[in-house]
């Protein structure tokens, strides 16, 4: 009687191990376990904040830098499982001593695995000159909007002091339309109008109270 025959399948993952997570900037669909889509939305939001992007431009910038230091750090994760791995698998020379033997796994992986490793190496390089450049490109856009900002809010400011010479009312929708302001200039009409009064009772509280003089307050 021929003994039967024993095949081994695979265990199955279970599918609802995986969450199907659709960007809420690009809509491109991302296949995510539950607790790596939380770990990557709370390491794109740290991103966000650090950044601070204004508008789509921006925003889109500051997601491909996100996503790119999220590879970056991926990227190091294997590498380092790689050489773990190795601590787990037989081999034929052993010193008796866990540290001598672990370094000597680790030898091995490297030996095995090199080409692998070096192409890890490659593509970690190549996400950090990536992120590099787009962080220049996000500094200097972020440098010419507030340029913009700074010229906008100047010219408004102008234009409604010169308005309150002839005695006449500044309505900036009327007055400084959006054709006439500066490029790169992403701030709404309610807040660029908050800025220029603001900076107009600055101006006026500067004229009513001057500063005392420096030697004044060192020696207070």
């Amino acid at each position: 009687m021929c003994p039967e025959e024993v095949i081994e399948t695979k265990p199955q993952r279970d599918p609802r191990a995986f969450n199907a997570y659709r960007h809420g900037l690009t809509g491109q669909v991302r296949i995510m376990t539950p607790e790596d889509q939380a770990a990557y939305e709370a390491h794109c939001r740290g991103i966000v904040e650090s950044l601070a992007p204004v508008g789509h431009f921006e925003a889109d910038l500051v997601h491909s830098i996100a996503d790119d230091r999220w590879r970056l750090n991926l990227a190091a994760v294997i590498d380092n499982n790689t050489f773990t791995r190795g601590l787990n698998e037989p081999d034929d020379i052993t010193t008796h001593h866990p540290e001598a033997d672990a370094a000597l796994a680790q030898a091995r992986v490297w030996l095995t695995d090199s080409h692998k490793l070096g192409l890890l190496t490659l593509y970690e390089a190549r996400i950090q000159r990536k992120i590099e450049k787009n962080l220049a490109i996000l500094r200097q856009h972020q440098q010419d909007r507030q340029a913009a900002l700074e010229k906008a809010v100047e010219e408004a400011t102008l234009l409604a002091q010169l308005a309150a010479a002839k005695g006449e009312s500044f309505d900036i929708d009327r007055d400084y339309p959006h054709e006439f302001r500066p490029p790169h200039v992403v701030f709404s009409t309610p807040d660029l109008a908050r800025r220029v009064a603001l900076g107009l009772l600055l101006a006026d509280a500067k004229k009513r109270f001057p500063a005392a003089p420096k030697s004044l307050r060192r020696a207070a």
